[in-house]
């Protein structure tokens, strides 16, 4: 499967950021998955994609020229798309990947997070949706997401798709075992 990791192109402040940052990266190439992601060097963003490649994997980075001008892509992966804007690069990315986990980030990241999981609730794609909850990263989102589901505003079907993990190895094996819930979609497959 190609996962397609959404993360900061910072480091953050703590070092278990960057520590699950690798081991998904390591977890993701030695399952003999590979990794989609936006294809900076710096951050997140390198140090996923630099333990994919030194354990072996492929690594898969999709970013737009105006960010690759400012010399930010990474020179060594698999393959690096060069795309016009934004919008192409989650298209493509969206396209290339079975899956997708968001690690900590910004508001780019929660972003990638809320609109491929939104293309999810409508049916657009039955790909697995997560989080890896590094120390508790997204221990307020997700309480906040509990209380609009309790609120009316998201369905608790929908809610429950979020994949929520810790530990990346077990959140790549519950994607490998992914069944899609069997809900009534908004958009039929013929409307798509």
């Amino acid at each position: 499967m190609r996962v397609c990791v959404f993360c900061g192109s910072s480091e953050g402040f703590r070092p278990e950021y960057r520590q699950t940052a690798i081991a998904l990266g390591r977890a993701i190439a030695l399952r003999g998955d590979e990794l989609v992601y936006g294809g900076s060097k710096v951050g997140l963003m390198g140090a996923v994609a630099d333990a994919v490649l030194a354990a072996g994997g492929k690594a898969i980075g999709v970013i737009p020229t105006a960010l690759r001008d400012k010399e930010i892509a990474h020179q060594g992966l698999t393959e690096l798309h060069i795309v016009g804007s934004m919008h192409e690069r989650k298209a493509m990315m969206a396209d290339l990947s079975g899956g997708f986990v968001a690690l900590p980030g910004g508001i780019g990241t929660l972003e990638e997070l809320f609109e491929i999981w939104t293309w999810a609730q409508l049916g657009y794609h039955e790909k697995p949706v997560g989080v890896l909850n590094v120390s508790g990263f997204y221990g307020k989102l997700l309480a906040f997401l509990d209380d609009q589901s309790a609120e009316g505003f998201v369905r608790r079907e929908h809610r429950d798709m979020l994949i929520v993990e810790e530990d990346p190895v077990r959140l790549l094996e519950r994607y490998a075992h992914y069944d899609p819930p069997k809900i009534a979609k908004w958009i039929k497959a013929s409307e798509r």
